[in-house]
């Protein structure tokens, strides 16, 4: 089995895959300040909770927009599996043309779900990405990233505004009933979750009058399932797409691993 791991600012997403499929997916908070020894045990407790013992892990992969919990995500992988992981990053092999200033500044989540996406999608595409930031990234015809837009996340601009306003409460991001908010709550519920549908709506339209055609759009992350039947703009929603593109990169890169463990 490969351990997919993918460290996000919020989230750290781990999912065990077996002859390409996802066996298992789980969740736990990202935390500047554990260490690799408490890495591992969540990890192994996330192992137990499927019924996975470290060694049915045959290797790992991760990625990481984090770098600070990188390194102890990484040993305490290690310390687990006694295996070095395979890491997300300049040098491996994504098959993307990578049009960008400076392309090892890509974040490597990015580069993973444009390489899912295109297993699946013919291009040109738009990706959307709602996370701790929502993230629009553009991969157009010949696999060729050309970069994209990068906008504060649905919770981070919740968490902004109720702290930054006196009398706004703390809400949950239910679905509105309407655009046109009856009380408080309902005011910001709709600011938040149509604001966000129609910010992105508006995105994919100048996104596409810039390049001159129309895109297969494509939504991922932790916020698209609320956000994206919202939209109005046609777009597929893809739950796995990090664990999916770590998947195929791993298999990318097995053999150059391969020949680096002689």
């Amino acid at each position: 089995m490969l351990l997919a791991i993918d460290i996000g600012n919020s989230n750290i997403v781990i999912g065990g895959i077996q002859d390409d499929r996802i066996a298992f997916e789980a969740r736990i908070a990202t935390d500047h300040i554990k260490t690799s020894d408490q890495y591992g045990v969540e990890i192994k407790n996330i192992l137990s909770l499927f019924d996975v013992k470290p060694s049915d892990i045959d290797d790992c992969i991760i990625s990481s927009v984090v770098p600070p919990v990188f390194n102890s995500v990484r040993t305490g992988v290690v310390k687990l599996i006694r295996k070095q992981p395979m890491v997300v990053g300049p040098g491996i092999k994504t098959g993307l043309n990578i049009q960008m200033d400076a392309p090892a500044q890509v974040g490597s989540d990015r580069i993973v779900i444009a390489v899912a996406a295109l297993a699946e999608y013919e291009p040109p595409l738009t990706l959307l990405d709602l996370g701790t930031a929502t993230t629009i990234e553009v991969v157009d015809r010949g696999n060729t990233y050309v970069g994209g837009c990068i906008i504060p996340g649905v919770r981070v601009s919740l968490e902004a505004l109720t702290s930054r306003t006196a009398q706004l409460p703390g809400i949950r991001l239910d679905r509105p009933k309407k655009v046109i908010g009856k009380n408080t709550v309902d005011c910001m519920r709709s600011g938040i979750m149509y604001g966000t549908a129609a910010m992105l709506d508006g995105m994919l339209d100048r996104v596409e009058e810039e390049l001159g055609y129309s895109t297969t759009v494509v939504a991922t992350g932790g916020m698209a399932q609320f956000i994206a039947p919202l939209c109005r703009r046609e777009m597929t929603l893809e739950k796995d797409l990090l664990l999916k593109g770590l998947n195929i990169l791993y298999k990318k890169n097995l053999q150059e691993r391969r020949k680096g463990e002689e």
